[in-house]
């Protein structure tokens, strides 16, 4: 699968967020290291606390399916530009990756910038610190 491919399932799975109070819609498409894809949609509640990004969103659904590793994440926003995910992300993102794992942050047009999770976070806190 190529980069603009797992960007157009991140797309498409924006589709899916509800977005009630934002407005603003975030789709996540989640490749780990076995090749095994999974998506997310950003889930808002009007507790704003209880909200969840598309990115957990993705990630907890490979998780809780058995998958381990994060080989590549592409997240798609409905704004104009990239938008990178939020910190609360970027841990969980970092806690099942590798620290060269691909994050492809999208804008609504599909056009987007390539990071490694190492780039977007670095010195994460791990399980072995």
């Amino acid at each position: 699968m190529t980069n603009n491919e797992l960007v157009y399932i991140a797309l498409k799975s924006k589709k899916n967020a509800y977005v009630p109070y934002s407005g603003f819609k975030v789709g996540a498409c989640v490749e780990m290291d076995d090749g095994t894809v999974y998506t997310g949609a950003n889930v808002e509640n009007s507790s704003f606390g209880a909200t969840v990004c598309a990115e957990r969103c993705a990630v907890f659904s490979a998780v809780s399916d058995g998958r381990r590793r994060i080989k590549r994440i592409a997240i798609a926003s409905d704004s104009k530009s990239a938008v990178t995910p939020c910190g609360i992300c970027r841990q969980v993102i970092s806690e099942f990756s590798y620290e060269n794992t691909v994050v492809l942050c999208a804008s609504n047009d599909g056009e987007f910038e390539k990071y490694s999770i190492g780039e977007l976070m670095p010195k994460a806190f791990k399980l072995e610190d």
